[in-house]
Formats: structure tokens, sequence, C-alpha cells
């Protein structure tokens, strides 16, 4: 029976339209790797593994480890944003600051 963390990777996953080698590609995984997250009852990912697949979902690694929550809501996307955010080159973040300007400029 799939865990709580399991479930969430799938739904996240197919939400993205991801499939499993592409998933395991981006977050240098294997297939049968993300396989046995997703159905197997207890798994225990590494925190760097969650980390890289909590990245590419686009969510926290907080979220999918918690028992509690079963959908983002948007602290979690904007938590995960903010982490991406913060890995971008220098240029990258003066044109989204620039772009955020243009917007309060309206």
């Amino acid at each position: 029976m799939p865990s709580p963390l399991g479930n969430k990777i799938r739904e996240l996953r197919k939400q993205k339209k991801l499939s499993l080698e592409q998933l395991a590609e981006l977050t240098e995984s294997s297939k049968s790797y993300i396989w046995e997250l997703e159905n197997k009852d207890d798994p225990k990912p590494s925190a760097e593994k969650t980390a890289k697949i909590a990245a590419v979902l686009e969510v926290t690694a907080e979220f999918l480890l918690s028992d509690s929550v079963t959908t983002p809501d948007e602290e979690v996307a904007d938590e995960a944003f903010f982490r991406k955010f913060k890995k971008l080159s220098e240029p990258d973040k003066k044109k989204i600051r620039k772009i955020l300007d243009a917007w309060e400029d309206e």
C-alpha cells in the first residue's frame, strides 16, 4: 500500500504530466527508485532526493513528508518558488525583479 509520500509524488507527477522516467531523469534517480517511492509502504528517501523531487514538482520537501497535508496550498507554492528563485543566477533574478517592478507601475 502506498504511503502518503508516494501518493503525493504520484499525484503531482501526473499533474505535471511527467512519466516515471522523466521524473527520474530530472531528479538524477532511477525509474525503479521513483516507482518504489510511489508504491512502497514506508519509503525512506534521503533528504537530498526528497529536496530534488520537491523542486521538480514545485513543492517543498516538508509538504511531501507531511502526513497531514494532502494538497499543496499557496504557502507551499510560494516557498517552492522562493527556493527556486534563490538558486537563479543574478542576471535572471534581475530580470524577474524588473517584471515585478513593471507590474507595480500599472
